[in-house]
């Protein structure tokens, strides 16, 4: 793999955005966009558990995305401050995605501003993302197209990023968003040869740093540390939403349909695909 550093920018407007990250679908990560939120200081994990330990919350191992009818799904239910001191305690691969605190507390929504680098964010859909130290995001795309703004409150996340154009280097799943490599932490060259090829942007995304990830690009992400940020999405483009809804409605119906009927089988022949892809891509 070629992996370049992501950049670090203070000081940038609408403009030089636009012209130097947007319109070239590439990443940066912002120093300053969070500076004006009372949340960069104000959400500790004491604040969490003394305000909102009491929410039950989901829980994800690694083996969440297992072929079978458990895929995709939580592994077990807790409050919220039970999950945060199993994260202070150590390493842990349990991790909580796609939660939306806000509507159970939608005053926390006061505590964050809409930035106004861009056009287009999605105000009903913030998430909050939590992991413990050691734990990884498998590498994939968000399915609804968005460009996303992952914005780094507690501990940091070391994050690998690839462009759309590489998905066929990187064993993109058909019917999925992810890819066929699940360890990419240790990747096997020998059965992934194309990943050799692949040329991507790495970084370590510090609190208080905020992380532009453009639309379709694939990221793996790991805990350096346990933590927890929030996504903010933003899709400006009218096209760019309608992939997304393309992409929901495939995974959603068709890849979670044949994983419940073939299981481990259908795992596999979406294996074959990404393999034979990659083969023919490159000779």
């Amino acid at each position: 793999m070629q992996l370049q550093t992501i950049e670090r920018r203070a000081g940038l407007n609408r403009e030089s955005f636009r012209e130097e990250y947007l319109l070239p679908q590439k990443p940066v990560i912002f120093t300053d966009l969070m500076d004006s939120w009372d949340a960069k200081d104000k959400w500790t994990i004491e604040f969490f558990k003394e305000e909102y330990g009491h929410l039950i919350v989901p829980v994800y191992s690694a083996e969440y995305s297992k072929a079978g009818k458990g895929y995709m799904t939580a592994d077990k239910e807790m409050p919220l401050k039970e999950y945060l001191e199993i994260i202070e305690a150590g390493p842990t691969d349990l991790r909580m995605f796609l939660f939306n605190i806000f509507k159970h507390a939608p005053e926390l929504c006061n505590d964050f501003q809409t930035p106004t680098i861009m056009d287009g964010f999605i105000k009903t859909y913030p998430f909050m993302f939590f992991g413990g130290e050691g734990s990884s995001v498998n590498l994939h795309y968000d399915i609804d197209m968005s460009h996303v703004f992952l914005n780094q409150f507690h501990g940091r996340k070391k994050v690998v990023l690839f462009p759309p154009e590489e998905s066929v280097n990187i064993y993109h799943q058909p019917f999925t968003v992810a890819s066929c490599i699940k360890d990419f932490a240790n990747p096997d060259y020998d059965k992934f040869p194309a990943l050799k090829k692949a040329k991507g942007f790495e970084c370590i995304v510090q609190p208080g740093e905020s992380l532009f990830m453009p639309s379709g690009y694939w990221h793996f992400i790991t805990y350096m540390d346990g933590g927890y940020s929030i996504s903010l999405r933003s899709n400006e483009s009218i096209l760019r939403r309608a992939k997304g809804a393309i992409n929901i409605a495939r995974h959603y119906v068709v890849d979670k349909g044949m994983n419940r009927v073939m299981g481990d089988r259908w795992n596999q022949m979406k294996t074959d695909i990404a393999k034979r892809r990659a083969q023919t891509a490159n000779g």
